[in-house]
């Protein structure tokens, strides 16, 4: 879809075409960036709005941030647009003028990835799962255009692909004193979540893995969501950032996410014995759970026909 050809697509149209509505464009909210914190000595993370994608807010929904060491900049996550990237960019700057050799794109949705744009002049790593650039290839364009109808044209520049791409066996950088690990995950929030530890300090990144008071998006695999917690827990972190949520948590935060998809699985699959369609299904699994998480309405109906889909050939 390009902007300008008249054509309008409605959320629950995406919803039953199964595309990931998490970082789409919707209107209603404008807010500014409320700045980085310090977490660790060297990390810095911004924490996201809890709302979506809107004029004004330029995408800044995501925890990001970036991590410097003796020699060298790693940027966690670059933000959601063009506008949030230089925004992130500005902010390294005034911490520091080392260079900035790494950008993690923990996974394929706008508001982690699309900031990474604006990092093109350093001429860094663009450090990504080795699934992520068939995901980008496949919805960049798309996600793309839905951006730039809603910031405008000049806050979204082009996808950036990964140039480093992380697989199975992990991968790790040295940023002078302080070494980073990356994980590829199998198939859970989406097919391409990567996640980042500094073994030394304990500082756990697993990005979007962890969403923390805001409702989870599935867009990938429940089963193998709730199998990757299972490996993330035994990491043993002491302190973990999630992809929403305050910047810095401890690891009991995992429960809370735990227990909302556990309940979306078991819901789901008594409602597929019970023979209802996924219409039904919708309107009472997870309810339960629409007091403990902040856009709720917004997505437990999404995430509950992915479940169904998932669910029903088992």
């Amino acid at each position: 879809m390009k902007r300008g050809s008249g054509v309008r697509t409605s959320r629950r149209e995406l919803l039953l075409g199964g595309l990931c509505l998490c970082c789409l464009p919707r209107t209603g909210f404008a807010a500014e960036s409320v700045g980085v914190q310090e977490i660790e000595t060297g990390v810095f993370v911004r924490r996201g709005l809890d709302v979506d994608a809107a004029p004004g807010n330029a995408d800044a929904i995501a925890n990001i941030g970036f991590v410097i060491g003796r020699d060298a900049v790693l940027v966690t996550d670059s933000g959601g647009s063009l506008a949030d990237g230089r925004w992130l960019r500005d902010q390294i700057r005034q911490k520091t003028d080392r260079p900035i050799r790494h950008v993690v794109l923990s996974h394929v949705h706008p508001d982690h990835s699309f900031g990474a744009c604006a990092f093109l002049d350093d001429e860094p790593d663009f450090i990504g799962h080795s699934r992520l650039k068939a995901a980008l290839g496949s919805r960049g364009e798309f996600y793309r255009s839905k951006l730039a109808e809603t910031l405008g044209d000049a806050n979204v520049g082009p996808v950036v692909m990964p140039t480093r791409e992380i697989g199975p066996d992990g991968g790790e950088v040295d940023l002078g004193g302080r070494r980073l690990s990356f994980r590829a995950h199998a198939t859970a929030h989406t097919d391409c979540d990567l996640s980042m530890m500094d073994s030394a300090s304990g500082l756990l990144f697993p990005a979007d893995l962890l969403f923390v008071k805001r409702v989870p998006s599935l867009d990938g695999s429940l089963l193998g969501w709730l199998k990757e917690l299972d490996g993330l827990e035994a990491l043993s972190a002491r302190t973990i950032v999630p992809g929403h949520g305050p910047v810095a948590v401890k690891p009991d935060a995992f429960g809370e996410l735990r227990r909302y998809l556990t309940v979306l699985r078991d819901q789901t699959r008594k409602a597929i014995k019970d023979g209802k369609a996924i219409d039904e299904a919708i309107e009472t699994v997870g309810v339960s759970e629409k007091d403990n998480w902040t856009l709720f309405a917004d997505y437990n109906s999404r995430n509950v026909t992915q479940a169904y889909k998932e669910l029903e050939w088992e």
